[in-house]
Parts: C-alpha cells; structure tokens; sequence
C-alpha cells in the first residue's frame, strides 16, 4: 500500500515543534490523532456503539459543533491508524457506519479514563490555576 505525498506531507506538518523538514515521531502522532479535540470526542462515542455518520455528528454536537469536513478527516485519520471501521452497505441510499476496531476500543477506553480523570479532579486543577495566578500576580506587583 502506498502512501501519497500529500498526506505524508500533511502528517509531518500536524505534528508541531518538530524539527523542519524531519520525519515526525510516529509515537506523538498516533498520541495527537488519539488526543485531539475530534478524535477523544469520536473514541468516546465510538466506544458506546456504531454510529451512521449524521447520527455521530450529532452526538458530537452535544459537546462541540464540529463541521462535516473536520468529522471526515478525524474518522479517515483514526480509519488509517487502525481505530475505526468504516463499513459502507451497497444499498440505496447509501449507508456508510462507524464503529471501533479492537485497538481502537483499547485506545477509547484509555481517553474514557483520562477523561473521567479530568471531570474528577477540575477542582483540584481550578484550585492550582488560582493559586498559581495569585503568585504571579504577587510577583508582578512586587516588581
């Protein structure tokens, strides 16, 4: 299988502070398609069921809206890295539905976790950020 130029060229440039011209980290991109905005949206989906594309779209749109160019790119993204199927039925109208591989489950309940993680402990995470912004502030008024 061959990849084209343009979605390699694509790739490298998604992953940002790398080094110009270099071969992005494969690890980090796996890392940024798993944890981007669409992607932990689409996972967390996912994991409840399989989706006909209009109907994930709208699941998602409880969170975010999310436009139908972005959905696409994110569900060929996660297809490519083996975390989503698409399996298209040759009937009329088309239908065309969604649903996690077994790696893909693996990695959604992974972003599930981290997720649960962060509704937990937002408290804990506010807390910090005041008293972080209260220290710089004293700093800064101290200068």
């Amino acid at each position: 299988m061959t990849v084209s130029a343009e979605r390699v060229t694509k790739d490298a440039g998604s992953v940002r502070n790398g080094a110009a011209g270099a071969a992005p980290c494969p690890h980090r991109l796996v890392l940024e398609h798993v944890t981007s905005r669409w992607g932990v949206l689409v996972l967390t989906e996912l994991l409840e069921r399989s989706y006909r594309f209009g109907e994930l779209r709208r699941a998602i749109g409880r969170v975010g809206r999310i436009s139908e160019k972005m959905l696409t790119q994110t569900l060929q993204t996660l297809e490519r890295d083996g975390l989503a199927h698409r399996d298209a039925k040759p009937v009329i109208p088309p239908r065309v539905d969604y649903s996690l591989t077994e790696l893909g489950r693996e990695a959604a309940e992974q972003v599930r976790a981290l997720t649960l993680w962060t509704q937990d402990r937002l408290a804990d995470v506010e807390q910090a950020r005041l008293a972080y912004d209260e220290a710089r502030a004293r700093t800064a008024r101290a200068s």
